[in-house]
């Protein structure tokens, strides 16, 4: 049976884009478990060897598509990106919903316990902390090669000194900058 893993990175961040990536593995890869429990050092060795060893489809959805059209419509069109590039018998994202994708199986923690989302999940996450890193030089008062968008003590006070950049979600409503959301 062929299965694609599935997951995503950049859920959760106030800047950048939401990444997500589709593996199907031609063989098997040592070391492949959650992104997040996998130092920088591995995952960067992980992600040459994964393209080299899959079939795999990135998606990226920028910030400004994410403000327009919201996450889950973001989540949503990514999935079914890849569930319509590549071909496998069962998809499975890690998680708990399917965003309307029917044909997907859901797996919480899955991204521990199946190779293929394994293997999604550490192309995703270096995919987004590459893009990061290069914004990082093009934003130099934000430091987005340490924290990668994500909302930290330093991110709320370079937001509050400099204001949003570009690559900022700005539909997203921050309490510690005293905003409501508005829906």
């Amino acid at each position: 049976m062929v299965i694609c893993g599935i997951d995503e990175a950049g859920r959760g961040p106030i800047a950048g884009p939401l990444v997500m990536a589709g593996v199907v593995l031609k063989e098997n890869i040592d070391g492949l478990r959650d992104s997040k429990k996998l130092t920088h050092k591995k995952r960067e060795e992980l992600f040459d060897i994964i393209k080299q060893k899959s079939i795999y489809k990135i998606v990226e959805i920028s910030n400004d598509i994410i403000d327009e059209k919201g996450l889950s419509f973001a989540i949503k069109s990514s999935l079914e990106i890849i569930v319509n590039s590549i071909q496998a018998d069962k998809y499975i994202f890690d998680g708990n919903s399917k965003f309307g994708v029917e044909i997907l199986e859901t797996m919480i923690k899955g991204d521990d316990k199946v190779s293929e989302i394994s293997a999604a999940s550490i192309l995703a996450k270096v995919t987004r902390d590459r893009f990061m890193i290069d914004m990082a030089k093009k934003y130099p008062n934000y430091d987005f090669a340490k924290h990668k968008g994500y909302i930290t003590k330093q991110h709320i006070e370079e937001i509050k000194k400099f204001g949003y950049s570009n690559i900022h979600r700005k539909s997203y409503k921050l309490k510690a900058l005293n905003q409501r959301s508005l829906f």
